[in-house]
C-alpha cells in the first residue's frame, strides 16, 4: 500500500488500549448481538469504523475547556461563548444548544411541521427521515443522476437536483413544503459534498417561493474543504469565509457537534428568525432543558464553542481527508469496488459489486461487514436494504434503496495510517473467500430504524 506524505498535523498525548479478541469469541459475541454490529460490546471491537460521530479525540484545548465548565443551570458563561463561535462561523443570531444533533431535528421540525407536509431535500440520513416521518410528513430526496452512480468522479455528488425540485413545488403547491433541507456532505451516498453553486441555486428556488432552507451541518468543514478544493474561485478562501458564504443562503442550521465540531456529545439550532427562535425555545425546555444549557453541562458546551473552531483548520482537515482517501485506496488495492471520489468522512464498499452473489434481501452490506468483524474485530455499518429499504404503501412489500452500501467511518484524530492497513488487509482476506459472505435474514425486527434494534441470523 502506498503511503502518504508527510505526517500527522499533531502529537499523540495519551493512549487506550484496544480490545483484541480469538476468532472463537467474535463468532461468540456476534451469535449474542443477534449478527447486528451495534449490539457488539465496544470492548470487543479491535478498530471500530461504525461512525464518526462522537468518536472524536478531543485536544489538550478542549480538555482545558471542560475543566472551565460553568455548571450554573441558567446563564453559564460556556453558553455565551459557544452562541458567539456559532455566530461568528455560522451567521445566525439565534443559537439553541441541545444534547445531540437529532434533539436540533426534533425540535426544530416540531415547530415548523404539521402532518401532510413534504420535506425536500438531497438525501436525508435515517434519525432526519424517522423525525419527519414522526410528524406525518414525507421526505422526497432531489438528488442528481450522478449521485446514484458509485463509479461516477462528479466533484459533487451531494448536489440537489434543482430543475425536478422546482417541478415537485410547482405540481404539490408550496404550501405543502414545510421546508428544505440541504445536508452537507450528503452522508448516505458516500459523504460527498455540495458545491456552493448548488446551495445557491437552492436557495433562490427557496426564496421565490417562501420555503424555509435549513441545513443539516453535522459535516459542514468537509463540505467548506471540497468547495476550497474542487470549486473554481474559492481556492484562496478561508474554510471560515466558505462556511460565512455557505450558511447565508439559508434560515438556519441543525448541527450534530459530535462530527465536524470535534466533540464527544453535544448539537446545536440556529437561525435567525427571533419568532421561530422563540417557538423552539418552548420544545427545547420540553424536552432538553433551559435555554442557555439545553441538556449539556457547561463543560460539554466549552468544548464544542473550541472544537467548532478547531473542525477548522486546513492542516487537520487535509490530514482527515486524506486518511480517509488512503483508505479507499487501499479498499481498492484489497479488492473492494469503493465509491468515487472518496468523500469526507467515510470510505464506503459499493456491495452490489463486491458481493454480487447476494440479493438486496440478504442485507449484502451488513453481511459483509459481520464476515469483516468475524476476520480481525473491525466494526462498520451497513447503509443499504436493512437500513434504507421502504414499504410500499399499497403492497406492504419492501423496496430496497437504490444503493446497498457497507461505511467504514474513520474517527477524527482517533487511528493512524497502519490501523487502515489493517482494515483492508482484512477486506482482501474477507473477500478472497466470498462463499463465507453467506446473507443474513431478520428474527426480529422494529418498525422504524431496523438497522439499529434488528436481530438477524445467517442464512
Amino acid at each position: 500500500m502506498k503511503e502518504r506524505g508527510g505526517a500527522e498535523p499533531f502529537k499523540i498525548k495519551m493512549v487506550e488500549p484496544v480490545g483484541l479478541t480469538t476468532k472463537a469469541q467474535r463468532e461468540e459475541i456476534l451469535k449474542k448481538a443477534g449478527y447486528n454490529q451495534f449490539r457488539i460490546p465496544a470492548e470487543y471491537v479491535y478498530i471500530d469504523l461504525m461512525t464518526d460521530s462522537g468518536t472524536s479525540a478531543m485536544s489538550d484545548n478542549q480538555w482545558a475547556g471542560i475543566m472551565m465548565g460553568d455548571e450554573s443551570y441558567a446563564g453559564a458563561r460556556n453558553f455565551y461563548h459557544l452562541r458567539d463561535t456559532v455566530r461568528e462561523i455560522f451567521t445566525y443570531e439565534y443559537v439553541i444548544p441541545t444534547h445531540q444533533g437529532r434533539a436540533a431535528e426534533n425540535i426544530l421540525m416540531s415547530a415548523v411541521l404539521w402532518p401532510g407536509k413534504y420535506v425536500l431535500g438531497n438525501m436525508f440520513f435515517d434519525t432526519t427521515e424517522a423525525h419527519i416521518a414522526h410528524k406525518g410528513c414525507k421526505g422526497v430526496s432531489f438528488m442528481i443522476p450522478e449521485a446514484y452512480d458509485t463509479q461516477s468522479t462528479h466533484p459533487f455528488k451531494g448536489n440537489v437536483d434543482v430543475v425536478r425540485l422546482e417541478e415537485f413545488i410547482r405540481k404539490e403547491g408550496a404550501s405543502k413544503v414545510g421546508m428544505i433541507i440541504i445536508t452537507v456532505t450528503c452522508n448516505n451516498n458516500g459523504g460527498q459534498p455540495v458545491s456552493m453553486e448548488n446551495v445557491r441555486q437552492v436557495s433562490a428556488v427557496a426564496r421565490k417561493y417562501g420555503i424555509p432552507l435549513f441545513f443539516d451541518s453535522a459535516r459542514f468543514a468537509e463540505n467548506c474543504y471540497f468547495i476550497k478544493k474542487r470549486e473554481a474561485g474559492y481556492g484562496d478562501r478561508s474554510i471560515l469565509e466558505i462556511a460565512n458564504e455557505m450558511f447565508s443562503y439559508g434560515d438556519g442550521a441543525t448541527c450534530s457537534a459530535k462530527k465536524s465540531a470535534l466533540v464527544n456529545i453535544g448539537g446545536f439550532l440556529a437561525m435567525n428568525s427571533k419568532e421561530l427562535y422563540d417557538k423552539c425555545l418552548e420544545y427545547l425546555v420540553l424536552f432538553e432543558g433551559f435555554a442557555t444549557y439545553g441538556g449539556l453541562a457547561g463543560r460539554d458546551l466549552e468544548a464544542m464553542a473550541r472544537g467548532l473552531r478547531e473542525g477548522l483548520d486546513e492542516a487537520y482537515l487535509e490530514d482527515r481527508i486524506g486518511q480517509v482517501e488512503y483508505l479507499a485506496s487501499a479498499l481498492m488495492e484489497a479488492g473492494a469496488s469503493v465509491v468515487l471520489p472518496p468523500g469526507g468522512h467515510a470510505a464506503y464498499v459499493d456491495c452490489k459489486k463486491t458481493v454480487p452473489h447476494l440479493s438486496w434481501d440478504k442485507f449484502p452490506a451488513d453481511s459483509l461487514g459481520v464476515a469483516l468483524y468475524l476476520d480481525c474485530g473491525v466494526r462498520t455499518v451497513g447503509l443499504g436494504a436493512l437500513a434504507f429499504a421502504e414499504k410500499d404503501p399499497v403492497t406492504g412489500e419492501w423496496v430496497p434503496p437504490e444503493l446497498e452500501l457497507l461505511r467504514l467511518a474513520v474517527p477524527r484524530r482517533v487511528y493512524t495510517d497502519r490501523h487502515m492497513n489493517v482494515v483492508a488487509e482484512a477486506m482482501g482476506r474477507v473477500l478472497k473467500r466470498p462463499e463465507q459472505i453467506r446473507g443474513l435474514r431478520l428474527v426480529k425486527e422494529p418498525a422504524r430504524l431496523r438497522h439499529f434494534l434488528s436481530e438477524l441470523e445467517p442464512i
